[in-house]
């Protein structure tokens, strides 16, 4: 049970990395980097530690923390 764990725990995080080797993050609308590009935005932090930048477009029209 514990070695099926480990491949599926696996198959998921091969699954979320793209051919260029970086993690996709935010519903796969973008990607872990150290740095964004000028038109992405950062929005939330992915799990390695980088920021996910994801493009205006995807992002929510009313972010929480706006007024």
């Amino acid at each position: 049970m514990k070695l099926l764990s480990l491949i599926l725990a696996g198959l998921l995080l091969l699954s979320q990395l793209t051919p260029g080797g970086t993690i996709k993050c935010w519903n796969f609308h973008g990607k872990c980097r150290q740095k964004c590009f000028k038109k992405e935005k950062v929005y939330v932090y992915c799990t390695n530690n980088k920021l996910c930048c994801v493009k205006s477009r995807y992002l929510p029209k009313n972010l929480p923390w706006q007024i």
